[in-house]
């Protein structure tokens, strides 16, 4: 059993650390329902948090993919100045990099869009 415990940690995680993050999202969300349910029975108004436009969505997407990509880039250039073999990993910021910018072009076609 020597590396079939690695092996078995990371299946654990990638599968377990995606759903532990939907079962937070989904009893944070019950839990500011049912508090705003309680708020409205006892006659408290409770003011409504407006929802975001796709473009924004979209654009906030850009902002974070963009410069998570760069930062990622940035850490593994630096890390290749002592380990070449570093560079390689650098290479890969291009990818969020690239849907960054796309989500950047989608924000401002539906700009466009709404405008016309």
């Amino acid at each position: 059993m020597d590396g079939n415990i690695v092996g078995f940690a990371a299946v654990v995680m990638i599968f377990g650390i995606p759903m532990a993050a939907l079962y937070t999202y989904y009893r944070v969300r019950k839990l500011r329902t049912e508090e705003r349910l309680a708020a409205i029975a006892r006659g408290v108004t409770v003011p409504m948090e407006p929802e975001l436009s796709h473009a924004a969505r979209s654009r906030r997407a850009g902002i974070l993919l963009t410069s998570v990509s760069i930062g990622y880039s940035i850490a593994f250039a630096l890390i290749g100045r002592v380990e070449p073999d570093a560079l390689v990993a650098a290479a890969f910021g291009v990818i969020p990099f690239a849907v960054g910018l796309g989500f950047f072009l989608d924000s401002s076609l539906i700009r466009r869009d709404l405008r016309a």
